[in-house]
């Protein structure tokens, strides 16, 4: 098993490095590594919450799930911040469903200690709370984006925010999956990814991405990738990723 980092600079979670170390050090004892599996469940909807998840590598998704099973994405974490915000507020159960979407590891905490900790530490609650004024932005551009643009848009928007919290240009994700992310048909998601390799910008076999033509794929995507980007360097010194 990876060990917990020794100090808050070699930690690959954004929120957490920027803490001051002695901050680190008084919850270093409570944070356990933790691997997050492909489509693990963190939090079911109306759920206690009994941990709270720092990604290290990895992404975690937010989803909507109605009555009939029907699911589509309303946020996403990486290495930026944590799930689930929820606990922030003192919540004691989840409002969504979190699952992984991209595979990877995260440190986690048992809320009850991270409750005391944001209590007891003023720039880890500072931090958090940055973090939670981002990610609001960033629920509220996704709906925008839902709402306003092409599926190719938002298509690209996907592939981006991933790439940006993954190590490298490849990573592991399905046609099916992402179509539920975006709350569209698979079919609508193969085209584009078709128009997408055949215009060089990625490469897309047997459920994995590879990245092959990023600021292609920045020319091709909404204003709202950009602005979300944005709002987290704005709130945390530095953009998703």
């Amino acid at each position: 098993m990876t060990a917990v980092p020794a100090t808050a600079k070699a930690c690959a979670n954004h929120l957490l490095a920027l803490l001051p170390d002695n901050e680190f050090q008084a919850i270093r004892p409570h944070l356990e590594f933790f691997p997050t599996p492909l489509r693990m469940v963190l939090f079911e909807r109306d759920g206690e919450i009994p941990y709270v998840y720092f990604p290290l590598s990895g992404s975690h998704s937010v989803l909507a799930i109605m009555e009939d099973g029907a699911a589509i994405e309303v946020g996403t974490v990486g290495n930026e911040g944590l799930s689930t915000i929820d606990a922030l507020t003192g919540s004691t159960y989840a409002v969504e469903t979190t699952i992984c979407q991209i595979p990877g590891d995260s440190l986690r905490m048992p809320v009850a200690r991270f409750n005391e900790a944001i209590q007891a530490h003023p720039e880890l609650r500072r931090l958090c709370f940055r973090f939670l004024q981002a990610y609001l932005s960033h629920v509220s551009q996704s709906v925008a984006c839902n709402r306003l643009h092409s599926t190719e848009e938002r298509f690209a928007r996907w592939i981006l925010l991933s790439h940006d919290r993954v190590q490298g240009d490849e990573f592991q994700l399905t046609q099916e999956f992402l179509a539920d992310m975006l709350g569209v048909h698979r079919p609508s998601v193969s085209l584009i990814a078709k128009r997408f390799q055949q215009a060089g910008l990625l490469d897309y076999k047997r459920g994995i991405v590879t990245i092959l033509d990023r600021p292609g794929l920045e020319e091709v995507t909404c204003e709202c990738y950009a602005a979300v980007r944005k709002q987290f360097e704005r709130a945390l010194g530095k953009p998703i990723g």
